[in-house]
């Protein structure tokens, strides 16, 4: 590892002009590029405060060996050079955007004599036209199956086409009129690629035109009395129709935009993209990303435009979920890569505003399910734990996770939360949820919770008598020797309900204590422990803000890397806690805001507090109400009416007090 001291470039070195610079390893290999406004400010900023850098950031730092940069003229240059030098050199801790899975497109070969429609995924060719990506083939299938009917161009493979050829007589698709036959000679080269052409300017979004020209057509038909030709043009006007249902109409016909959304968390950003081409949906795209750095919503949107557009076509309009922090350069490099003006916006209104909260909500998804991938799969789950032990220190790899944390607003409803994985997977069944009775601070909570949470756990094993008492490795017999006592499972030993034959809430410990929170609330928890005697549980706490891992009375935190799978977990385990947390609390929240001096009024109940509540709408009405207004009301009585004036003072007396002692 290098000291970045040492290649520090020396004070009044570096240009204050815009510009892009390089770090290099110790064999002159490039590992990061970056650009800046101002060379000094941005390098300054890297070798001013490691500590307080990001830790992938000192990771790239302690990799390299040299930094030198170039400068430029505008912040255009900048980014022009940037992205040349990212794809020349492909730095490994730059941003990288990776398709989360691949996706097909609808194809027309054109460079082919005979244009053929087919499904590709992967690297585009030349003399090919693209439509899409589409999230499903089989969409794609559907769609061409209606359009062949009205454009017969040709489907097959290089060796079916040949082969119908060579004998004389065209395939199944060419006897049900949904190939033009040009294998057999039926049409000519030219008349085929008009056919392609028109297929082609169709899926463009140039609908219009043919449906206008089959339906007068088909009246033509019908004028000299060609009833079945003018059935058939009939039949390929609704099979037009139906193709265009399925693709969904967003927005105006003559709008063609890219609305680019993401979804991040602490480690990786999930892009999607949904490509609209007259006004329609016309495909889909999605990438995952690691982050670098303390990355902002706009740096990546920035990140992902550079390299999205370094090579596909670039739209009119962009719709995007944040603003890059160069917007107007970027603006500016777009637009002269596309030869035309281009829009780089945030919509904030209308139905632009609603299709980029639908895209926002798939790049949600996107990021739900490859995190659901990368967990469920065995291996990584199993070198996650190990890497977890290793970090910590254990003797093995905590099979069994507990993650706790507390959640409340101003310290009014104060709950915590106990989550649960097992084997790297969460179990749900295993869950607690607790009521703060000492409201005095996050550190507090989180003694008393893991106080009361160990003490059930003692008291459990105390009452099965297994207390102190290890069943002998290795012999099934001593196992059922231990579970004869009172109360416990045969298989594993481990204490049972006598009633329900489930095993007890807080009767299997944990290998390892995750608490949210740096080394206060870890000592904590350590704390709580060592007061109930309990010196077989491993104890760390998870700090938000650089994804720190603090273990009890250390002064420095565990770092782990930014790609590690055991960091990962540990922050899926931290932020189930979280939610678990913040819904308990607001549940808790919802049920004291509906609880009202009503509750305490003999002889109301639901449906006349609802009846109440209607005729005066709302209770602020209701409070000024005297008796008479409330008797009004059906079924209130004389003696419930005063009952419910004398609660509602009664209240607003309690909370004048109360405002007067806050």
């Amino acid at each position: 590892m290098a000291d970045p001291a040492t290649y520090r470039p020396a004070p009044g070195a570096i240009p204050e002009s815009p510009g892009v610079y390089r770090f290099r390893d110790p064999g002159g290999r490039v590992i990061y590029v970056g650009k800046a406004k101002s060379l000094r400010q941005r390098l300054n900023s890297y070798f001013a405060d490691f500590a307080g850098l990001h830790p992938r950031t000192q990771t790239m730092l302690t990799s390299a060996a040299s930094v030198d940069w170039t400068v430029v003229g505008t912040e255009v240059e900048a980014l022009q050079l940037e992205y040349s030098w990212i794809k020349e050199f492909d730095p490994r801790f730059n941003v990288k955007y990776r398709d989360d899975k691949s996706y097909p497109y609808l194809a027309v070969t054109m460079g082919e004599e005979f244009p053929r429609v087919q499904v590709l995924r992967g690297a585009k060719r030349k003399g090919t036209r693209y439509f899409g990506p589409y999230s499903h083939a089989w969409a794609i299938r559907e769609t061409v199956d209606l359009l062949l009917r009205v454009f017969p161009v040709r489907t097959c493979s290089a060796g079916v086409f040949r082969r119908a050829g060579q004998i004389g007589r065209p395939c199944l698709l060419g006897y049900i009129d949904k190939c033009s036959a040009p294998c057999v000679g039926r049409v000519t080269p030219e008349e085929h690629r008009a056919l392609a052409e028109d297929f082609c300017d169709f899926m463009a979004g140039n609908t219009g035109r043919f449906i206008k020209r089959l339906e007068r057509a088909m009246r033509d038909a019908a004028a000299v009395e060609e009833y079945e030709k003018a059935a058939r043009l009939r039949d390929d006007i609704q099979a037009l129709q139906r193709a265009l249902e399925k693709q969904t109409v967003v927005l105006g016909d003559d709008t063609d935009c890219d609305v680019i959304a993401l979804a991040e968390d602490a480690l990786e950003a999930a892009v999607q993209v949904f490509y609209v081409r007259g006004g329609r949906i016309r495909g889909q795209r999605g990438w995952v990303v690691d982050k670098v750095e303390d990355s902002t919503p706009g740096d990546l949107v920035e990140h992902f435009l550079l390299q999205m557009y370094g090579e596909a076509a670039i739209p009119r309009e962009i719709l995007v979920a944040a603003p890059p922090p160069d917007a107007d350069a970027l603006t500016e490099l777009l637009t002269e890569q596309r030869g035309a003006r281009v829009e780089l916006r945030v919509p904030q209104r209308g139905d632009k505003k609603s299709l980029m909260e639908t895209v926002e909500r798939n790049a949600k998804e996107a990021l739900a399910q490859h995190k659901l991938r990368r967990a469920s799969d065995l291996t990584t789950r199993s070198r996650a734990l190990q890497e977890i032990a290793d970090a910590l220190g254990l003797d093995q790899a905590p099979l069994r996770v507990e993650c706790y944390d507390v959640s409340h607003i101003q310290g009014t409803d104060v709950v915590a939360s106990m989550v649960v994985f097992e084997d790297g997977l969460a179990r749900k069944s295993e869950y607690r949820r607790f009521s703060i009775k000492k409201a005095e601070g996050d550190v507090a909570s989180i003694h008393e919770v893991i106080s009361r949470r160990f003490k059930r756990y003692l008291e459990e094993r105390s009452a099965t008598g297994e207390l102190g008492a290890e069943p002998a490795p290795d012999t099934a017999a001593s196992i059922g020797d231990a579970a004869e006592g009172e109360g416990a499972d045969p298989r594993t030993g481990m204490p049972i309900d006598p009633d329900t034959g489930r095993p007890r809430k807080f009767a299997y410990p944990p290998n390892l204590v995750v608490v949210d929170g740096g080394p206060a609330q870890a000592a904590a928890a350590q704390r709580a422990l060592d007061e109930l005697g309990v010196d077989d549980v491993a104890v760390c706490g998870l700090a938000k803000r650089l994804e720190e891992v603090w273990l009890p009375g250390d002064d420095q935190p565990v770092i782990l890397p930014r790609s590690s799978e055991g960091l990962y977990l540990l922050q899926r385990v931290r932020d189930e806690a979280h939610r678990f947390a913040i819904a308990y609390h607001r549940s808790k929240r919802s049920r004291a805001v509906k609880e009202s001096a009503l509750d305490e009024v003999p002889g109301l109940g639901p449906a006349r507090r609802q009846a109440l509540l209607r005729h005066f709408g709302s209770l602020k009405r209701l409070r000024e109400a005297g008796v008479a207004e409330i008797r009004e009301v059906p079924g209130i009585g004389p003696a419930t009416a005063e009952a419910i004036v004398a609660a509602l003072s009664g209240a607003r007396d309690a909370d004048r007090e109360k405002a007067v002692s806050d």
